[in-house]
């Protein structure tokens, strides 16, 4: 039974990374998704910030194959592998979903993000770089896209001003991630990728510039930087 979810953890890895080939791929939801166009709305990060998935696709294939070659019954793998393979396998159909609905692509994109950061905290210390480091970097990203996403949302049907659910989209962001950071202290990737969206949702508010939000992003990965550093340390 062991062996058998390495390999399921290998097929649902290789189904959600195929997935964009399967379909148009994803930068971002279009303006006219939302009965309020969102037009360059500042929770959304720059369009280069989504290039890395490609990192992300390519480590936790990598992981996979790693886990079924050599880890298939390890006591530090087998844990996380449940929780992983269920965020994987509703990753694989999140696309098609969002080309066609915001409002339940944020609510699959969340159900992501909580199992992800369940199979990050299961996971076990040992084999970081095929282990934790895939996991930690898709559970990071997560973490700040599903936050966009409600950002979006409150924005774009009108329940918030697109500036104050920016507020509360980064905030939202920087606290689930500061807990998670806290939990997980070995897990550096998963800070590194959240600070990589807080870079591109900077980038795409030097425009204008949009202080209170800079303020907000660069405030977040000071925090997070900081105690990345102080984790190393110990």
């Amino acid at each position: 039974m062991n062996r058998k979810m390495s390999l399921l953890t290998l097929l649902a890895t290789l189904a959600f990374a195929l997935s964009p080939l399967l379909s148009s791929g994803f930068n971002g939801f279009a303006p006219d998704q939302f009965p309020i166009p969102q037009d360059n709305p500042p929770v959304q990060p720059a369009g280069y910030a989504f290039a890395i998935w490609g990192l992300i696709y390519l480590w936790l294939i990598a992981g996979a194959v790693y886990g079924v070659w050599d880890r298939a019954t390890d006591p530090d793998w087998e844990p996380m592998r449940p929780a992983l393979i269920v965020s994987l396998v509703i990753g694989a159909a999140w696309i098609p979903v969002a080309q066609l609905s915001p409002l339940w692509a944020t609510v699959l994109i969340w159900a992501m993000l909580i199992t992800a950061v369940l199979a990050l905290l299961r996971a076990g210390k040992a084999d970081h770089m095929w282990l934790r480091m895939p996991i930690a970097l898709y559970a990071g990203w997560l973490t700040a896209a599903s936050s966009v996403a409600l950002g979006l949302i409150l924005a774009g049907y009108g329940y918030l001003d697109a500036q104050v659910a920016a507020w509360i989209g980064i905030t939202l962001a920087l606290v689930i991630a500061l807990l998670v950071q806290a939990l997980r202290p070995d897990a550096p990737g998963y800070p590194a990728a959240v600070i990589w969206a807080l870079v591109g949702v900077m980038v795409a508010n030097l425009d204008g510039p949009n202080w209170s939000v800079l303020a907000l992003v660069i405030l977040g990965i000071a925090l997070l930087g900081w105690r990345m550093v102080a984790n190393r340390r110990v």
